[in-house]
């Protein structure tokens, strides 16, 4: 197939005074994705985000201070929140859907509970809940996911199940379809950015705002999905959360690590396809 993502313009909104980078494609109700811990705009699977933009305005973009974006990433994550509300106002888009991977799924979160009128439905893709989660990150994805570069080796460690030859497999066709698009001087590589990606690990474990103990009454729908090995965000932290969060549905991936929307990107789609038309 051609894949609409690999060929779709880079453009820029003007945002607090610098150039945020983005890119929108598809039809449908926008859904704008947030992106992971050293994630741009270049690193997305360009298959799992045209499939997702058979039925839905699809809006991708860099934080500021990261890729193709100008500024310094926020060291607060209501303020990272804050400019996905920027791109949407900027797009003159008053509903939307929101999704986030990794460290974007705690943005789309942050984003649906601090702006609960905007948000139509969240998707949250290999994260966690905000508040004290049990299991910690491994010390081998801090040990891989620090590198300045990633070889395929690393990225079947860090986002798919090493264990599971299918997995491997789908990982060098996912590298291969991401890599007709990469510029790797984009991608976030020093100490400095590391530092203010890692900045509100103590905001995320306070939760002050509440958001966890919100889930009991949060009325926008909620799909999570989850790998059962993600050695980032363990997919057991959700479970405590579950019974008393009634809009959260929760898909589990068996062989599968911190990216199943990369491992499989038609099944993930069909997903949430029919999550976001169910939710309507």
């Amino acid at each position: 197939m051609t894949y609409n993502a690999l060929t779709t313009e880079t453009q820029y909104a003007n945002i607090d005074n610098k150039k945020i980078a983005y890119r929108k494609f598809g039809n449908g109700t926008p859904i704008i994705l947030a992106n992971r811990f050293r994630g741009t705009i270049d690193t997305w699977d360009p298959l799992f985000l045209d499939l997702l933009a058979e039925t839905n305005t699809v809006i991708t973009f860099d934080y500021s201070g990261i890729g193709y974006s100008e500024g310094d990433l926020p060291l607060d994550l209501k303020e990272v929140a804050a400019e996905v509300i920027k791109i949407a106002d900027f797009l003159n888009i008053d509903k939307f859907n929101v999704g986030g991977w990794s460290y974007g799924g705690l943005i789309a979160q942050y984003t649906t509970f601090l702006y609960p009128t905007r948000v139509l439905s969240t998707l949250v893709i290999g994260s966690n809940p905000m508040g004290k989660n049990e299991a910690p990150l491994s010390p081998l994805f801090l040990e891989k996911a620090l590198k300045p570069d990633y070889d395929l080796e690393d990225l079947v460690v860090l986002f798919f199940e090493p264990k599971s030859e299918k997995s491997r497999i789908a990982a060098q066709a996912s590298s291969e379809r991401i890599a007709q698009r990469l510029d790797q001087s984009k991608v976030p590589a020093t100490p400095e950015i590391f530092q203010r990606y890692f900045a509100p690990t103590q905001q995320l474990a306070e939760d002050k705002d509440n958001f966890r103990e919100a889930y009991k009454t949060l009325e926008t729908p909620v799909l999570v999905i989850s790998g059962d090995n993600d050695i980032s965000f363990a997919v057991e932290n959700w479970f405590p959360l579950l019974q008393n969060a009634p809009t959260v549905q929760h898909i589990i991936f068996p062989d599968t690590g911190h990216a199943p929307h990369f491992q499989y990107p038609e099944l993930t789609t069909d997903y949430i396809k029919i999550f976001l038309n169910n939710s309507k």
